[in-house]
């Protein structure tokens, strides 16, 4: 098994009873094959009421009180949301790679 690298994680949250289990799985494998070696991660995260969101949470440097290392961020900021966004892969890929 392979140690993270300090790299960002990528949650994309998709609604089971909707039937995006296949949009998820296709920006997943959009966003691993392009921006992977900057990731540890793209998780996908159950949802439901019609939800396909991608949040980021980039690596950030610890502050001195709290160890050495990089660790994400709380939270995570939503870079594409279906409910205000058109379903487009290639601008899902392009807002993960500037929240980078």
């Amino acid at each position: 098994m392979s140690e993270t690298t300090g790299g960002a994680v990528v949650e994309i949250e998709y609604c089971v009873p909707c039937g995006y289990l296949d949009r998820a799985l296709e920006l997943q494998r959009a966003v691993l094959s392009t921006l992977g070696d900057r990731l540890d991660r793209a998780a996908l995260v159950t949802g439901d009421r019609g939800v396909l969101q991608v949040r980021v949470d980039s690596a950030e440097p610890r502050s001195a009180d709290s160890g050495s290392g990089r660790r994400p961020r709380a939270g995570g900021e939503v870079v594409w949301d279906l409910a205000d966004d058109e379903y487009d892969v290639d601008e899902v890929v392009r807002r993960v790679r500037g929240a980078l």
